[in-house]
Parts: C-alpha cells; structure tokens; sequence
C-alpha cells in the first residue's frame, strides 16, 4: 500500500497519507492545522480521494488539521469515542475498521499516553501507526491528559509487540530525526520497555522523565476536542484575488485562462532573458521584462498595488521568480502555470 510519511518540524510532527492504487481512495493520519495547504496540494497531485481523517490521540502539541480538510473536502473525521470531541464523524474504538478502497486499517486501543490513544495496523499486518503509544527507542509521555504508565506498557506490550517481529513502526512523532522502525527492533531494543524490562521498570522510567509540559498544550487541547474546528469561524474575507493554488512544493499557481481574462487587475512580471521576451513565443502586452537573475535586487519596481503573475517559458524560473517575491514581502503573487508554451497551447492572445 502506498505511503508518504509528512513531517512539521515546529512540533515534531509525522502525518501519513495512505492510498489503495486502484482506486485512489485515501486516508490521513495525524494531519497538522499549519500543513493543510502542503497535505491538500500532495492529495491533488497525486490525483486521490480522501475518504477520512484520523487521529491517533488528542494531541497537546498541535491542533489537527482534521477539521480543514474536512472543509475543504467533505471528508469523514474520526478520533478515540473516549474523548467525547465534537465535530467527529468516526466515534472509534477497539476492533473498528476504517476502509479505504480495497484497503483497510484496524482499530487498536493503546491507552497510556492519554486514554483515548489508538494504534492503527494495516490488513496485512505490515505496518502500524502507533501515535504517541510507541516512539522510536521510546514512548508518550504519561504525566498529563489521564496519563498512566503501567496502562501504557500493558498497551504496547498486549497490542503492539504481539504485531509480526517485520511490521513497520510508524510514529506520530520523533525528535531525533528517526522515521521508523519495526515492532522486532523496538522489542529488542527499546531503553524503556524492549529487553527484559518489567512494567516497575517502564513505570519508574516514565515517572522520571522531567519534560515541560508542550508549549501549545493550553490552546491545542482545548482545539482538538472540536477536531480542530476553530473556536470563532474566520470571515470569508481570504485575501483571494484569483484561483491560487499552492503547489505541493509550496509554489502558489494560477492558471493562464484566468490571467487572459483578468489581464487589467494583475501585474505581469517576465523573468525570461530579453532575447526570450523578443523571441518565438511572445509575451504577454504590458508585461515588465525583469530577468530572474535581477528579480531579487530590482523587486523594489515591482508594485504591491495589485497582485502579480510571474511568467518565463515552461513556469520553471518564473516558480522560483513567484517565490523570491514572495519571501520580499508580496503577499498577492502567483506563477503562470505552464508559462509561455500552456498560454500557446491554449490560443491566448500573446
């Protein structure tokens, strides 16, 4: 089964995006509030449907983005039943199964970290996504959100080290740098609870670990028991000044259709060389001839009146031309998709 590990680096957070080939239905685990635009540009361009959103836990270091996705998808939303969240559409519980094509995860109850974790593991028994139950040569926390210790070895040790020795370790966090493992090594090798270790052993272990409690836990809690619904809906106002989507790549496109249509309300800026903008292809009336390699130190020509459309041949340079400008300040600025050769295979007027 396909799978692409996504990772938030501000808290150190894995989300998973899983499919079933033929069908191209899908299912996210463990999406982040701030990362929705990165995971909705993957979903869109690998050309999937996504059919739910789950959650391992009630995270206290982020919000979830299941609340996003689900409106800007219609997606399902399903979390643990023990935490009574609002907004879920998926109650779940031990022995649930979430189908997604010809596809299938199964529900494993792996309390301890808080006392709603699941686990989920694959049909084939290949892969496990363990959340903050079981880490990579560690485990969650248990001092906050009805942590217990001794229930978080009985977890791991019941329902997830009697998983096969090859099933993949997938966790919903890590902090080293590790992005998996498998259920064998984690027996054999876990400091807290592989080896010989007793459950006296893990319980002292976990009571001494000394941690701060996570930075966001006050806002993000509170969040996550709405599934990320936010707590005052913002306007409609976005910003929107045309049909811009971010690629998965972070490059924010609009398409050439558009721009033909609503040359009069946008800036053209043309990153090509001068032999280029004069060449076989055109440019676009009123465009300003600004070379990619000047475009950083000649921003300042460039108004922030109205939004602008970075154009060069194939939407290549102009992609990197959308983003300098961006990161000078331009909060309205898109690339050309396609560049000059979509704007001639379309019979725009150049």
């Amino acid at each position: 089964m396909p799978c692409r590990q996504l990772y938030d680096q501000t808290s150190s957070t894995f989300s998973y995006l899983l499919w079933d080939a033929p069908t191209r239905e899908a299912v996210l685990i463990d999406a982040v509030f701030e990362r929705h635009g990165r995971d909705r540009a993957l979903i869109r361009e690998l050309d999937l449907k996504l059919v739910a959103v789950l959650d391992t836990h009630c995270h206290a270091d982020h919000v979830t983005g299941a609340w996003l996705m689900k409106q800007a998808l219609g997606v399902r939303i399903g979390v643990s039943a023990a935490y009574q969240a609002s907004n879920v559409d998926l109650p779940l519980a031990a022995g649930d199964s979430i189908a997604f094509g010809a596809q299938a995860l199964e529900v494993r109850a792996t309390p301890g970290h808080t006392a709603g974790c699941l686990s989920f593991v694959t049909r084939d028994r290949r892969a496990v996504f363990t959340g903050d139950a079981l880490l990579v040569r560690g485990a969650g926390r248990t001092d906050f959100q009805q942590g217990d210790a001794g229930l978080l070895f009985r977890s791991i040790r019941e329902q997830l080290f009697t998983l096969p020795e090859d099933c993949v370790v997938y966790p919903a966090h890590d902090y080293e740098g590790r992005q998996l493992s498998t259920i064998g090594e984690e027996r054999r090798h876990n400091p807290r609870i592989g080896g010989g270790a007793r459950e006296e052993d893990f319980v002292g272990y976990m009571r001494n670990l000394g941690l701060p409690h996570p930075k966001q836990m006050a806002m993000a809690v509170p969040a996550n028991l709405r599934a990320g619904r936010p707590e005052h809906e913002p306007d409609q106002q976005h910003g929107d000044w045309g049909p811009v989507i971010a690629t998965y790549a972070g490059v924010p496109q609009i398409g050439a259709e558009w721009v033909a249509s609503h040359r009069g309300q946008v800036q053209l800026v043309d990153v090509r060389s001068p032999a280029e903008f004069d060449g076989e292809l055109g440019h676009l009336k009123g465009s300003a001839l600004v070379p990619l390699d000047d475009l950083r130190h000649r921003s300042a020509e460039v108004s922030h009146d109205s939004p602008v459309v970075v154009i060069c041949q194939t939407g290549k340079r102009s992609a990197l031309g959308a983003l300098i400008l961006h990161k000078a300040g331009f909060a309205r600025v898109a690339n050309l998709e396609g560049g000059m050769l979509r704007w001639r295979e379309l019979g725009l007027p150049s």
